[in-house]
């Protein structure tokens, strides 16, 4: 007895031929354009020039003689005089050794604190937690223009004003709410299984988070390292109203020593924007291996 093959069944070549224009189609569809292509590279072109521009043109700006600092001209006689007279005429690397002492002490607690705090809020309950999370959060929502007048009398009633001390406590009010939020977002994502097998060797709670849970929080604590420390490098408000004097000054107090109502040094000006930059971005890139998976991280969970 003979057998057919039911005429709903086609051979496998016939089907492999019947999809071959779907799948062809799919891949077109998938693929851009030339001319989409081509404008997609100009976007990121200008979006890259744009990005690039003021800082090139801070650079460029920083070589030239003061007498053409406000020129269009990219480059005109340049020169290294400007930066000569800021290291030797002005007292800039006493403002650059205060504001890399603030920056390093800020960086420093501001890892410890927010690492232990978002660790004890992530892994323990305990009386009043649910006041803290909503006291680092509420925190935030102040600016600078509405704090800076109660911390000034703060710091003044203890004697801390135009002291490196005052400084690095106003900086840690600023960073460790925002660090210790991230830093309990990123310790979520741990399992809970390696505390307590921390618990099981005999480790006290310190010890498996200073052992065991710390080094797998290295993303987080790049981010909060960087973080830290950008906030101290980088703010004006606060060390212009706590500190004066050029020994106690720091970078963004003793900038505006170039700008005054007749008019602004800019060729000092520039050449100090290009050195304070240095160290930023000596640290952006000691820590930029881990700043996308602890920001991803940390946003997981809050």
């Amino acid at each position: 007895m003979t057998t057919t093959t039911p005429a709903t069944t086609a051979p496998r070549h016939a089907q492999n031929r019947a999809t071959a224009p779907a799948r062809k189609n799919v891949r077109r569809r998938g693929s851009r354009s030339p001319l989409a292509s081509a404008g997609l590279h100009l976007g990121l072109i200008v979006a890259s020039v744009i990005a690039v521009f003021p800082v090139l043109w801070v650079l460029l700006t920083s070589l030239k003689p003061a007498k053409y600092a406000t020129t269009t001209d990219f480059v005109k006689e340049p020169t290294l005089e400007n930066y000569t007279n800021l290291l030797n005429d002005t007292p800039f690397l006493t403002w650059f050794g205060n504001s890399l002492l603030v920056a390093a002490l800020t960086t420093l607690l501001g890892v410890f604190v927010s690492s232990t705090t978002g660790y004890a809020v992530s892994r323990f309950r305990f009386p009043g937690k649910r006041g803290l999370m909503w006291t680092l959060l509420i925190t935030q929502m102040f600016p600078v223009a509405v704090l800076i007048v109660p911390i000034y009398n703060i710091m003044a009633s203890m004697g801390l004003l135009n002291t490196s001390t005052g400084l690095v406590v106003t900086y840690l009010t600023i960073a460790v709410p925002f660090c210790a939020w991230m830093m309990k977002g990123f310790f979520d994502t741990i399992p809970k299984e390696i505390d307590e097998s921390g618990y099981v060797d005999g480790l006290t709670p310190f010890g498996t988070f200073w052992r065991l849970i710390l080094p797998l929080a290295k993303p987080g604590i790049a981010v909060t390292a960087f973080y830290s420390f950008i906030t101290a490098w980088g703010e004006v408000a606060y060390a212009s109203a706590f500190m004066v004097g050029d020994e106690n000054m720091t970078l963004a107090g003793g900038l505006q020593k170039f700008v005054n109502q007749y008019g602004a040094q800019w060729g000092p000006m520039t050449a100090a924007s290009v050195l304070i930059a240095i160290p930023a971005a000596l640290v952006f890139l000691f820590a930029q291996r881990h700043l996308v998976t602890g920001m991803s991280a940390g946003a997981v969970k809050g």
